[in-house]
C-alpha cells in the first residue's frame, strides 16, 4: 500500500505481517493461554478450601494425624506454586507488551496500526460501495486498540500485585486486585471472541487470514 487512495477494500484483510509481528502474536497467545490454565487450575483442582479435607484423609489413611490448619497449609502450598507460576508468566507478558511497542515504533510505515486505520477511514469516506467492509476493518482495528489498552492496565496492576511487599503499594492492593481480575477476564473474553471471529472470517470472506499470521501467506 504505497498510497492511501488506491487501496481497495478487498485487500484490507489481505495483509502480510512482518516476522516480528508473527512471532510476537503466537508467543503472546501462548503466554495468555498459560495464564488461563494457571487461573483455572488454581481456582478448581488446586483450590485450597477444596483440598483441605483430601489432605486430612490421605494423612489418616497412612496412619498419621493432622489438624485442619496444618492440612490447610499443605493444600495452600500447591495453590501458591500455581500463583507464583502465574506471576512469572505475567513478567513475560509485561516484556511482551514492551516488545510490541518497540515493534510498532520500528515497523514499516505500511504495517503500522495507525496507517492501516487511516487507509480504512479514507475508503469509508471516498468509496460508498465499500463502506461496509471498511467499517468492519475499522471495527477490528479499534478492537485491537481496546485489547492493548486492557493489556496495559493488566500489566500495570499485575506488577503492583507482584510487588505487594512494597510498603507504599500496600494500601492499593485490594483495589488493584479487583481491577486486575476484572480486566483479566475481559482479555480472556476478547481472546475467545477474536478466535471465533478469525476462524469464521478464514472459512468465509477472508480465506488464508490464519495462514498469513503463520507463514505470511507463502504457498508451498
Amino acid at each position: 500500500m504505497e498510497n492511501i487512495l488506491p487501496v481497495q477494500t478487498s485487500t484490507l484483510f489481505d495483509q502480510r505481517h512482518s516476522l516480528a509481528i508473527r512471532i510476537w502474536h503466537w508467543v503472546t497467545f501462548s503466554l495468555f493461554t498459560a495464564t488461563i490454565i494457571t487461573v483455572l487450575l488454581a481456582n478448581t483442582l488446586f483450590d485450597t478450601r477444596d483440598n483441605v479435607k483430601m489432605v486430612m484423609e490421605q494423612v489418616k489413611d497412612k496412619g498419621g494425624a493432622v489438624s485442619a490448619e496444618q492440612a490447610k497449609n499443605v493444600a495452600h502450598e500447591y495453590n501458591d506454586k500455581l500463583w507464583n507460576t502465574h506471576k512469572i508468566i505475567g513478567y513475560f507478558l509485561c516484556f511482551s507488551l514492551l516488545s510490541r511497542i518497540v515493534i510498532e515504533l520500528t515497523n514499516s510505515r505500511e504495517e503500522k496500526i495507525s496507517r492501516r486505520m487511516k487507509d480504512a477511514l479514507t475508503i469509508s469516506k471516498n468509496k460508498a460501495d465499500t463502506t461496509s467492509d471498511a467499517k468492519h476493518y475499522l471495527m477490528v482495528k479499534y478492537s485491537y486498540l481496546i485489547f492493548y489498552g486492557l493489556f496495559i492496565i493488566m500489566a500495570i496492576t499485575g506488577l503492583v500485585l507482584a510487588y505487594e511487599e512494597v510498603e507504599w503499594l500496600k494500601p492499593f492492593q485490594q483495589t488493584v486486585r479487583s481491577i486486575h481480575e476484572f480486566v483479566q477476564y475481559c482479555i480472556y473474553g476478547y481472546i475467545v471472541i477474536h478466535l471465533v471471529g478469525v476462524i469464521r472470517s478464514d472459512v468465509t470472506s477472508n480465506p488464508g487470514i490464519v495462514s498469513r499470521m503463520i507463514n505470511n501467506g507463502r504457498s508451498h
